[in-house]
């Protein structure tokens, strides 16, 4: 980085004598000389004061080049010795200088103001804090620290005892950095505590240079290194000169260095590279003025002044330099706000396209960004981002962001349409436009297009909401008008207009999409299409469609709420998932479940939607789709009549699962409909093996014992109703469940004995009914019933007979029995027809008391009894039925052997019950006798009362008065004082109780 910054022109020729030192004050240079070239070091020193010829109150009293200065004012000895240092305080208008000691002259008439001649004398080295007006003075071996006061005199502050001599030293907020010999020191200037740095070079002296952010820059040979107030290193901080500085300045934003052959300047942003070399020699001095920086040869000064930032941009840019040229970009003036936009948004596009054709996209992308230029532009560089077609494509007078940048923006837009016509020259170039469309470059453009999104989507969400809120606002103020009648020629204005925050935000989100489509980032582009966004729908469809992206599709789809055309798109990848079984990764992406999935939020919106969309899962995975609809809480009326409509092969799937799977039982009108269901099947299955002849009770299919468990496990439904369509002459066992829901156990037990032959199932029958609780008056009864139908079959059956008529006119489902009368020569059998039967209430308990309720077809004919059956029942289920009962019911002919089994249990069971009830009855009167001892023992208890018994609550005698002891059988008290206390006892609990 080598342009001009400085241009050097000689403001002083010819001067008599030799420059010791040199400064500027109003635009005037100050010259100290010796008064001839001749004399010693230790002459008279004389003071010059040269002006422009130009100078006017206009020029800000800075240095400037409008010829060369002339002589205004020669002071003659104004010192006895040349001065060792000398510095204006603008601020004060003093001139501070070090001759034989530290003096102190009013600008400009050059009054003396105040010297210090004891504390300074024969001091070497000064530094001015022009802020506060203090004065640091080096002599010796000692520092002084004074302070201005009034600006009339300088009054001692603090004295410091150094180690050595001070070479050179400087200011740094309270504390002052000190060049002493071969290192460098930090003093704080209040409590003179000293803290070593590090070493100086071995060549130079220290140099110690102040810099205007209130760090420092410390001399080491040819290196100069950056610290802070307190003396710690920065990173990074440091200045590598071409040769040893004899002195430096520092002049925003580079650093100027005396070296013997040359000045140098350098930048004070790292690397600090070289910026310019002056060729200069014999410079004696280099000063910082405010303006310029002053460079005092042997009999010359010579001016450095800056060029202009605007051209020193101008060349920085030219040789491509773009990041010197935009730190120099904040250096322009305040005022010039727009045109400092301007230049860096120009800037930042050269150095974009600069960066992007270099293949560093990342970081062009950060210059397109910091330019504030317009995203439709940086897509431009992209041919293959489709974008959409709105009003901001291809307006380059609005392709910045910034309003500001309006009125200051033609250098930028000429930027732009130069690399525009150089981007469409290059189109037909493929190795370029295969370079821009590189992997590396999407990446960039993504992490671009990121970066501008949420500014982008506010502005777009802010204009959304405020064109709602003017909406209503318009909608209520129509609302609150009286009624006119409209006039032809009067319409109102229509407010609403293309929104450019919008389709910027479309242009974003859709070249975003894209982008992270082609760099295979499919999952950021789902989590784009997750939340708010604005992605046009046409493009984006095609485009994943072209490269078949369906899982994005699929979400762009939701996010449009276009939800019937993801669910036909899902069924089709389900579908083609299914034929492409050796493509493992697209069976897994796309599978039944995900079609659930995606019904699963949709079913308290949409729930028509989601039963029209579910068919085809219901048939592959009906637990899943069943436990979504039971999740989500859809209609389950609304799920069955659609089913029973559109797919009735799935109703009773349905049904089925929902079943199983509700914890709390489904609707007793679906559970209905599913035995109904059931029901009409297996009649149909019935009526078709009755035809071919191969019917029995004990045949099964699948769905009848569907319809057997679901009647055991379940009562939801109508009994009546399933009673008259059972069929006259089979599925006994159905109907023995049937009668069983309505407590007719008697009529169940003969079906299953004597219908069915399963007294097995009948036992178990028995033992849930007793289990269960239903018998809790006469839990053993259920059992007798079955023993009387083992062994009394004839009384059941005529018991049947008499309660017919009864039960038909109680229960409307039941037909009237029609008894088969049979004349009197004839022992026929007499048959009862039961369709249906409801509980019929026999006993006060509830149930059949012993007597059939059955008919003639579901009792037995009266044939044989059923002993053996008996006696099992009685020997397993001893426990539960009542012995004498049982042993009144059996034949007389029963042989006690067979009854061993039966009675030895019970007889066992009932001397110990006897027992047992003896031992509990002797112990219950040893704990009666116990409790009249201890009551006795109580009763004798002997108090003595003499003259000091006291009462423990009124603390007086008891004496003869009436009293009361404790039961601890020591406390005494007053008979009236135990009763006063109870009563204020129960008087305190009355008001606690009303308190709460």
């Amino acid at each position: 980085m080598v342009h001009s910054a400085y241009d050097a022109v000689e403001l002083v020729a010819g001067v008599p004598g030799r420059i010791e030192a040199v400064a500027s004050h109003a635009g005037k240079l100050l010259v100290a000389a010796s008064d001839s070239e001749g004399f010693l070091r230790g002459s008279d020193c004389s003071l010059r004061i040269y002006s422009s010829p130009a100078s006017s109150p206009e020029s800000g009293g800075e240095i400037r080049w409008d010829g060369p200065y002339a002589l205004e004012r020669h002071e003659q000895r104004f010192w006895r010795r040349p001065p060792l240092a000398m510095e204006v305080s603008a601020s004060r208008d003093l001139l501070l200088s070090l001759s034989e000691w530290v003096a102190l002259h009013r600008l400009p008439g050059l009054e003396t103001v105040a010297v210090v001649s004891n504390k300074t004398k024969g001091a070497n080295v000064f530094a001015w804090d022009d802020r506060r007006g203090l004065l640091a003075v080096g002599r010796q071996k000692r520092l002084t620290v004074f302070r201005l006061d009034s600006g009339r005199e300088f009054v001692e502050v603090k004295e410091f005892g150094v180690p050595d001599i001070l070479k050179s030293m400087a200011w740094c907020g309270d504390n002052i950095c000190l060049g002493i010999r071969r290192e460098y020191m930090i003093i704080n200037s209040m409590t003179g505590a000293l803290t070593e740095v590090f070493s100086s070079g071995r060549i130079a002296p220290p140099l110690v240079v102040p810099l205007p952010t209130g760090e420092l820059l410390l001399g080491k040979d040819n290196i100069g290194v950056f610290v802070d107030q307190n003396g710690k290193l920065i990173q990074d901080g440091r200045i590598i000169w071409s040769d040893t500085p004899a002195s430096v300045v520092i002049h925003r934003p580079y650093a100027v260095a005396r070296l013997p052959r040359h000045v140098e300047i350098r930048s004070l942003r790292a690397p600090n590279a070289l910026v310019q070399t002056v060729v200069l020699r014999d410079v004696q001095r280099l000063v910082q003025t405010g303006n310029c920086i002053l460079a005092a040869l042997s009999n010359s000064v010579c001016g450095l002044l800056p060029v202009p930032i605007g051209a020193q941009i101008v060349q920085l840019t030219a040789s491509g330099e773009f990041e010197e040229a935009l730190a120099l970009c904040k250096l322009l003036p305040p005022e010039d706000s727009n045109l400092r936009a301007a230049k860096e948004s120009s800037i930042h596009i050269r150095y974009g396209h600069f960066l992007f054709d270099s293949g560093r996209y990342e970081e062009a992308m950060e210059q397109f960004s910091d330019s504030h230029v317009d995203i439709t532009y940086v897509l431009s560089l992209y041919p293959s981002i489709v974008l959409p077609q709105t009003h901001i494509i291809g307006e380059h007078d609005k392709l910045l962001d910034m309003p500001e940048l309006a009125t200051e923006s033609s250098d930028v837009t000429d930027e732009m349409e130069s690399y525009s016509l150089q981007l469409h020259e290059s189109d037909d170039k493929s190795p370029l436009e295969a370079k821009k469309m590189s992997h590396n470059a999407l990446v960039a453009l993504v992490k671009y297009l990121q970066k501008k999104r949420s500014g982008i989507i506010e502005r777009a969400t802010a204009e959304v909401t405020e064109e709602v809120v003017s909406g209503a606002v318009h909608h209520s103020l129509i609302l609150s008008e009286p009624y006119k009648p409209k006039k032809p020629n009067k319409k109102r204005a229509q407010t609403h207009t293309s929104s450019i925050a919008r389709e910027m935000a479309t242009v974003l989100d859709t070249s975003l999409l894209q982008a992270l489509i082609l760099t295979g980032q499919s999952s950021g582009a789902i989590e784009l299409l997750k939340g708010l966004n604005y992605c046009d729908l046409k493009i984006c469809e095609e485009f994943l469609k072209e490269r078949s992206e369906y899982m994005v599709l699929l979400e762009l789809y939701k996010s449009n709420e276009m939800h019937r055309e993801a669910l036909q798109l899902l069924n089709q990848l389900v579908e083609k998932s299914k034929s492409e079984m050796e493509n493992t990764d697209f069976n897994k992406k796309f599978n039944p479940h995900m079609i659930i999935e995606y019904l699963r939020p949709l079913c308290r919106s949409d729930p028509m939607l989601v039963l029209e969309s579910s068919l085809y899962v219901l048939e592959r995975n009906p637990s899943e789709t069943i436990e979504l609809f039971l999740s989500e809480n859809v209609p389950a009326d609304l799920v069955n009549s659609y089913l029973k409509q559109h797919a009735p092969n799935l109703q009773s799937t349905y049904l089925e699962l929902m079943l199983s799977m509700s914890e709390t039982g489904i609707n007793p009108n679906l559970q209905n409909e599913l035995v109904q269901l059931y029901l009409s099947e297996v009649i149909d299955w019935y009526n078709i093996l009755k035809e071919e002849g191969n019917w029995t009770e004990k045949t099964y299919s699948a769905t009848r014992k569907k319809l057997i468990s679901t009647l055991e496990n379940n009562s939801g439904y109508n009994t009546d109703l399933l009673l008259k369509r059972l069929p006259q002459d089979a599925l006994f066992e159905e109907r023995a469940i049937l009668y069983g829901k309505i407590n007719q156990h008697l009529r169940a037990l003969s079906l299953y004995v004597h219908k069915l032959q399963m007294p097995e199932r009948a036992v178990a029958y028995c033992d849930r009914v007793y289990e269960e609780g239903a018998q809790q008056p006469s839990k053993s009864n259920i059992y007798f019933n079955l023993l009387q139908i083992y062994l009394n079959p004839r009384k059941a059956e005529k018991e049947f007979e008499q309660k017919i008529i009864p039960v038909a006119s109680q229960y409307p489902g039941i037909h009237k029995s029609s008894s088969a009368k049979f004349k009197g020569g004839r022992t026929g059998k007499k048959v009862v027809e039961i369709e249906g039967a409801d509980e019929i209430r026999f006993s006060p308990s509830g149930t059949d008391s012993g007597r059939s309720d059955g008919d003639g077809d579901d009792a037995s004919d009266g044939g044989p009894i059923m002993l053996n059956e008996a006696l099992e029942l009685l020997s397993q289920r001893w426990d539960r039925i009542n012995g004498a009962q049982a042993l009144r019911l059996l034949p007389r002919d029963t042989k006690l052997q067979d009854l061993v089994s039966f009675l030895e249990p019970l007889l066992r069971n009932s001397s110990e019950h006897l027992r047992n009830y003896l031992v509990i009855k002797n112990l219950i009167f040893r704990a009666n006798l116990q409790v009249k001892e201890d009551l006795y023992k109580r009763r004798q208890a002997v108090v003595k009362i003499d003259g000091n018994s006291m009462c423990s609550l009124c603390h007086k005698r008891i004496a003869n008065s009436a009293f009361a002891i404790y039961p601890n059988g020591q406390t005494l008290v007053h008979f009236v004082c135990f009763r006063e206390s109870q009563q204020i006892k129960a008087v305190r609990g009355a008001n606690s109780v009303k308190r709460r």
